[in-house]
């Protein structure tokens, strides 16, 4: 089994843009570290959102 599994599930009821759904699952820290990636990721594409 891999160490983290990830869905990405389209939200229709809500028109627009950004109605993504993120579903991680794995080991926590396995997990954990895939979220800081991901934010890093965000933060070096300047899409901020605060």
């Amino acid at each position: 089994m891999p160490p983290v599994r990830i869905s990405r599930r389209a939200e229709l009821l809500l028109p627009g843009a950004g109605n993504t759904r993120l579903v991680i699952s794995g080991r926590m820290s396995d997990v954990c570290a895939e979220l800081d990636r991901l934010a890093a990721l965000e933060a070096r594409q300047g899409n901020g959102r605060g």
